[in-house]
C-alpha cells in the first residue's frame, strides 16, 4: 500500500500542497484530477523526492518504509516509479544502459534484460533503432513517453504515478501506454497514481477512484463517473474561477 497521510509541502515560503490524504492498494489505479497550479505535479515531484520542495507535515509510506526519510534512488528501490511530465534527455547513456545500472543498483540478476527491452518495446511500438541512442535526446513527446513505459515495464515497481503521461501523446499513442499501465496493474499489481487534466486518459485507463484536487486538498473523490462530470461541469463547483489569481499565479510555476 501507498500511504499519504495529512501531507503539507511548498517551495519557499509558498504553502502549496495542504493536507492530502489518500491510500492506493496494489492493482489499484487512482486518478488525481484538478486545475492548472493546483498542485498535482507538485505531489508527484514530492512523493519522488525531487529537490526543491519542502515538508512541512504529514508522512508518505509504502508498506513499511518511510519513504520521505529516503533519497530519490532509495525511494525508486523501494518500489516507487515516475513517469514524468517532461522526461529528462540523458546524453551519452542509452535506455539499455541505465536499465543494467538501476538492475546493479538494486541486485537484481540483469540475464535476458535486452530481450526483455525488445519484447517491450515491440509491445509499445517505440521504433527498435532509438534503443541504442542516447536516453530521449532528440526524441519526439510521444517517443519520450514510450520510453518511460518500457523502463516502467521492465522495472516492474510496486507503484507508479503518472504525471501528465497523455501530455502530448496522440490517440493511438495514449491506447498503447494506457493499455501496457493496466496489463501491469491487473498482472503485476502495480498500484497506480494517474494524474491528468483531462478525461480522455480516462477512457482508456480506467480508473478505480477519482480524485479532485484543488488549492492544494482533495475536494471529492468518487469514482470513474466523476471524471465524465468534470469534462461536462469544470471545477466551477469547487470555486476555481477563470480569472482566480492564486491558481492563474502557480500554474505559471507549473505547480
Amino acid at each position: 500500500m501507498l500511504r499519504i497521510e495529512d501531507l503539507r509541502a511548498g517551495v519557499g515560503s509558498k504553502e502549496i500542497l495542504r493536507g492530502i490524504n489518500l491510500e492506493v492498494r496494489s492493482g489499484e489505479v487512482h486518478a488525481i484530477m484538478g486545475p492548472n497550479g493546483s498542485g498535482k505535479s507538485t505531489l508527484s515531484h514530492v512523493l519522488m523526492g525531487k529537490p526543491g520542495y519542502e515538508v512541512l507535515g504529514g508522512s508518505v509510506f509504502l508498506d513499511d518504509t518511510d519513504l520521505l526519510a529516503l533519497p530519490a534512488w532509495k525511494r525508486a528501490q523501494a518500489g516507487l516509479f515516475l513517469v514524468s511530465q517532461y522526461p529528462i534527455e540523458v546524453p551519452g547513456v542509452s535506455l539499455e544502459e541505465a536499465l543494467e545500472a538501476a538492475f546493479e543498483t538494486s541486485g537484481r540478476n540483469a540475464t535476458g534484460l535486452h530481450e526483455e527491452i525488445l519484447r517491450e518495446a515491440a509491445s509499445l511500438r517505440f521504433p527498435i533503432s532509438l534503443l541504442g541512442r542516447s536516453l530521449n535526446v532528440d526524441f519526439s513527446g510521444g517517443e519520450k513517453k514510450r520510453n518511460e513505459m518500457v523502463q516502467l515495464a521492465v522495472l516492474r515497481p510496486k507503484f507508479g504515478i503518472l504525471d501528465e503521461i497523455d501530455s502530448g501523446l496522440d490517440v493511438d499513442a495514449l491506447r498503447d501506454v494506457s493499455r501496457r499501465v493496466e496489463q501491469a496493474s491487473n498482472e503485476d499489481q502495480l498500484g497506480v497514481l494517474a494524474i491528468t487534466h483531462y478525461s480522455r486518459l480516462l477512457k482508456e485507463l480506467r480508473p478505480d477512484r477519482v480524485h479532485v484536487l484543488v488549492r492544494g486538498e482533495i475536494a471529492a473523490t468518487g469514482g470513474p463517473d466523476l471524471a465524465a462530470q468534470l469534462e461536462t461541469t469544470g471545477y466551477a463547483e469547487y470555486g476555481v474561477a477563470e480569472d482566480d489569481k492564486e491558481i492563474v499565479g502557480a500554474s505559471i510555476f507549473g505547480l
